[in-house]
């Protein structure tokens, strides 16, 4: 056979075979693309619906903002199942299955230890439980959202592309899962309280009493409380000092040639929220402001979906009541934060005191039974089988007493008592907020909220401003007494110390309506001091400087505020705290300390030359002034944060109290000998150390200090959360990766994945004035215009009209 010939039919089989395989690539894609487009949402058309009282309109703008209208709550209800359950089913998906602690049913073993920590409480069986207890109206609501969301589901043309990629069909949804959606966010808002006390129960432990105190100061002159008068602030943080610091203080946490890491890295994912209003004496219509920006973990898509809703109620001054804010996809349909035309409203986490961890008793001689501060008693013994994907369910023992699940901590039983078990956390009262005329009748009705304690400010278009407490709440001893003092603490057995044995009756929620200065504000710092800070107890507040600085931004602004200057509140990045940090490196880094050393030049180089007195993105100055705070940090409670580890993951020193700075800076300050820990030989040598450390971890990450710029390392790291699951997805369910200002401890939180989840400003029956943006956008879908629209605008603060706009899709259901 002729060898040119051979070698030509090769070569063509090549090219055939080269090409079928390219067909088949393409096909590949097609399909792959075909299959994605057929799970978009319905954003157009005419839908058959049984039961409906009228016509119901979802009609969006060309952001995807719907105002869904309809002839009655339960229609509108049914309207809002469908949208979310076409756009977000998903993420509604994974809220309900965090609170169950059902998520290794769809992906696998790696998710049991959340699903094993989750399932102790029992979520599941006592959704089921509270709805049988909800007035029949309410339950119907809740079951017409459900029929709305599985027929929203079932009208794609395809499941939605997660369930494909992990190979899981989506379960329906049914009324309890709403319920279980709020008790996800009570895991998110309140769980963290468990590793708090567990961490302030070792320090005290190891700590005498007045170090602890020291340690744990219950005020610090960062405050700025609603009632004013935390006027002892300043003097509790000046009481006099223990002469000797405790047996475990001081020594970093590095492992022997372990690159050195801050512990400051992931600071800005455990703080959030902010909330104000302005009363109508301060704005320029004479209504009131309220703004709001939730901080939560940053993900795609966004927590929240913006809406207006549109039904009839006698009680609306026109007889149609109009609804404009966000909902929470999942839980029950109203908007969680918004107006509806008389009175607006907001939340931030109150961080009340809402768990005690109760040591038990054991016995040999009583092998079944524990021992509470009430007696001994039997636990009940609950079953509950774990799904996992891929292999046999787990069986798993809940042992439950009568203050509630016990969790094995470090060799000890404790009974976890908390609020989120009572049999009232939980209910639809969130749902009396849609029709409230007045600030005092808002204030009434968003006490008996069932959802996480939160600090509630409303508005009205009177012009009236108010502050309370929505949710609920234990009723505390009273302050200074015996219980008082040992709340925020594991009771240890035997100490005969109490836990709280009743709820707070709404009545004797602590409020504030009418400030002299026309504002409120609130930042998950303490509230209110005297018996008002007894009657919440200590969960975790917030330093306080993020609030006192809102609080002073907001009264440097005067009288005539509209809505967009008021919006600019969340926006506040000056660097207030780390400004004073940075004055104190500066003050360290003398001639004698930059001799021979030029990196230690180069740090004060930049400390002075590259600072904007902001967290701003090109700010070197900012980063560096803030590692230095952080490096300090680990040089004094380094050797703790190692010790509470093995207790809990998320224990250590600033869970135990993030008043630490206010700790840190007295010592630097004051400089007790004995509170210098061993290894230096001077405040100043510990300080120099500092510069040395925050040093050390930007060389060990590779970053030249010359380019060591806040937005290098504050770089949004937002994405849909199957892009952890499958990496290789990531270009295509990820935000961009862009430089983010703002930080911790001041009003503009941010972090690479957490931050402001939503900014809101709005003047009640003033709506068409309000603004609003968001990271991500409406739409859960990657081939949805709507899946990141929103995205850039949030990043540079920019923000668009809270109302939907001009109408560009219309979908209808009809009777």
């Amino acid at each position: 056979m002729d060898k040119s010939l051979g070698k030509s039919r090769w070569k063509t089989w090549t090219l055939l075979g080269a090409g079928a395989l390219l067909a088949l690539v393409l096909l590949a894609v097609l399909a792959t693309w075909l299959f994605l487009r057929a799970s978009l949402a319905q954003l157009d058309g005419e839908r058959r619906v049984a039961g409906l009282v009228g016509e119901v309109k979802v009609e969006r703008d060309a952001g995807g903002v719907p105002l869904i209208s309809g002839a009655s709550r339960l229609d509108v209800a049914y309207a809002t199942g469908f949208v979310h359950g076409q756009e977000r089913f998903f993420q509604m998906d994974l809220l309900r299955r965090t609170a169950a602690g059902e998520l290794a049913e769809l992906f696998g073993a790696a998710a049991l230890p959340t699903d094993r920590t989750h399932r102790l409480h029992r979520f599941r069986a006592r959704a089921l439980d509270t709805l049988a207890r909800l007035p029949a109206p309410e339950r119907a609501l809740l079951e017409r959202y459900a029929q709305g969301v599985n027929e929203g589901l079932g009208a794609l043309g395809a499941r939605p592309f997660e369930y494909a990629l992990t190979g899981v069909a989506p379960r329906p949804w049914t009324a309890p899962d709403s319920l279980l959606v709020v008790w996800a966010m009570y895991i998110d808002l309140q769980g963290a309280q468990e590793a708090r006390e567990l961490a302030r129960g070792w320090l005290r432990a190891h700590s005498d009493e007045a170090q602890l105190a020291f340690l744990l100061p219950e005020a610090t002159a960062y405050d700025a409380t609603l009632d004013a008068t935390l006027d002892q602030g300043a003097a509790k943080v000046a009481s006099a000092l223990p002469p000797q610091a405790p047996a475990w203080w001081g020594a970093a946490p590095d492992a022997p040639g372990a690159p050195v890491k801050l512990a400051g890295l992931e600071v800005t994912d455990s703080v959030g929220s902010n909330n104000y209003a302005l009363a109508g004496s301060r704005s320029s219509t004479g209504a009131a402001i309220v703004a709001d920006d939730m901080h939560l973990g940053l993900r795609l898509p966004n927590i929240w979906y913006r809406l207006a809703l549109s039904f009839p109620d006698p009680g609306a001054p026109d007889g149609k009541r109009r609804l404009a804010g966000v909902s929470l996809p999942g839980a029950p349909p109203s908007v969680i934060v918004g107006s509806n035309g008389q009175v607006a409203w907001a939340f931030t986490n109150s961080y009340a005191d809402s768990l005690d961890l109760v040591e038990l008793r054991l016995d040999p001689a009583r092998p079944n039974q524990v021992g509470l501060p009430g007696g001994w008693e039997t636990p009940r013994e609950h079953v509950e089988a774990i799904a996992i994907k891929g292999a046999a369910a787990e069986r798993m023992v809940v042992r439950e007493t009568s203050l509630g699940p016990i969790r094995e901590v470090a060799g000890r039983s404790y009974a976890l008592h908390w609020i989120a078990h009572d049999p009232a956390a939980l209910n639809m009262n969130h749902l009396k907020l849609e029709t409230v005329a007045n600030v005092e009748d808002a204030l009434t009705a968003a006490a008996g909220n069932g959802i996480p304690a939160q600090n509630f400010v409303a508005g009205d278009v009177h012009g009236n401003i108010g502050w309370t407490i929505a949710g609920l709440l234990p009723r505390r001893a009273a302050e200074g007494s015996a219980a008082a003092l040992a709340a925020g603490f594991p009771l240890a057995a035997g100490s005969g110390a109490q836990t709280w044995s009743e709820v707070l009756p709404y009545a004797e929620y602590p409020r504030v309506l009418n400030p002299a200065d026309g504002q409120i504000t609130t930042a998950n710092s303490r509230q209110l001091s005297g018996a008002g800070y007894a009657l919440l107890g200590d969960g975790g507040y917030d330093l306080g400087q993020r609030n006192r600085q809102l609080h002073e931004g907001l009264q440097a602004m005067g009288d005539k505020v509209d809505v967009r200057r008021a919006f600019d509140g969340a926006l506040d990045d000056r660097a207030i705290l780390v400004g004073q940090w940075r004055q104190r490196a500066l003050a360290a880094l003398d001639a004698q300390a930059l001799a021979g050393h030029p990196q230690r030049a180069e740090f004060r180089r930049l400390l002075e030359t590259s600072w904007s007195g902001r967290a701003s993105v090109e700010s070197i100055g900012y980063r560096l002034g803030r590692d230095f705070m952080w490096a300090v940090h680990d040089l004094l409670y380094g050797g703790v944060n190692s010790a509470l580890k093995e207790i809990d993951p998320k224990a250590s020193a600033a869970a135990a109290s993030t008043r630490w700075p206010a700790v840190a800076a007295r010592l630097l300050d004051e400089r007790p000998p004995g509170w210098l820990p061993a290894g230096h030989a001077s405040w100043r040598d510990l300080e120099l150390a500092a510069v040395d450390r925050a040093i050390a971890a930007l060389v060990d990450a590779g970053t030249p200090l010359a380019e060591a710029t806040w937005g290098q390392r504050n770089t949004a790291d937002i994405a849909h959360p199957i892009s952890i699951a499958v990496p290789a997805l990531r270009p295509w369910l990820a935000a961009p990766s862009q430089p983010l200002a703002g930080d911790a401890h001041m009003p503009r939180v941010a972090g690479p994945k957490f931050g402001q989840s939503e900014r809101l400003t709005v003047s009640p029956g003033r709506e068409e004035e309000g603004l609003y943006n968001m990271p991500g956008g409406q739409s859960g879908h990657p081939l949805s215009s709507f899946f990141l629209l929103d995205h850039a605008a949030w990043v540079e603060g920019k923000p668009a009209p809270l109302l939907p706009g001009a109408v560009k899709h219309t979908l209808r259901f009809v009777p």
